[in-house]
């Protein structure tokens, strides 16, 4: 079967997910063990395969980096700036999921915690995650204390 991915010879923007992982009052982030950004907290994500559903990338990629059994809940936003991966132009479609299981960083990821939303926006994130946590604290109605 020819992949369906394949658009001609146009170019078009890689496409990712980003999984705001809820886990009790906390959310999930990765330090990540790879360029860009190795050593960089990050939310969970990747890039989706070809032929696979974004919220089945969304559950794969939470499993591969954090060990989590996730149950997508809602989508969070598309982040689509082009300068928002150093690697090139790479649009993002963000969820929100529970997590579930033993947490530990695996496969991309170098470690895998708990942060509180203030935490997490104090620290100095990877690509656009900073942006999409705000985004996501906006949602959730929360105000930091």
């Amino acid at each position: 079967m020819r992949c369906p991915c394949v658009c001609g010879s146009r170019p078009a923007p890689a496409l990712a997910v980003d999984i705001i992982i809820e886990v009790g009052e906390q959310i999930v982030l990765i330090r990540r063990k790879h360029e860009p950004f190795a050593g960089s907290w990050a939310l969970p994500g990747g890039f989706v395969e070809c032929g696979e559903r974004v919220e089945e990338a969304a559950r794969r990629e939470a499993k591969e980096e954090t060990n989590l059994e996730v149950d997508v809940k809602e989508l969070l936003g598309v982040y689509s700036a082009p300068e928002r991966d150093p690697r090139g132009h790479v649009v993002s479609i963000c969820f929100i999921a529970r997590g579930e299981g033993e947490l530990k960083g695996k496969d991309d990821a170098a470690e895998a915690r708990l942060f509180t939303l203030e935490e997490a926006i104090k620290l100095s994130l990877a690509f656009d995650h900073a942006d999409i946590i705000k985004d996501y604290m906006k949602r959730r109605q929360y105000v930091l204390r």
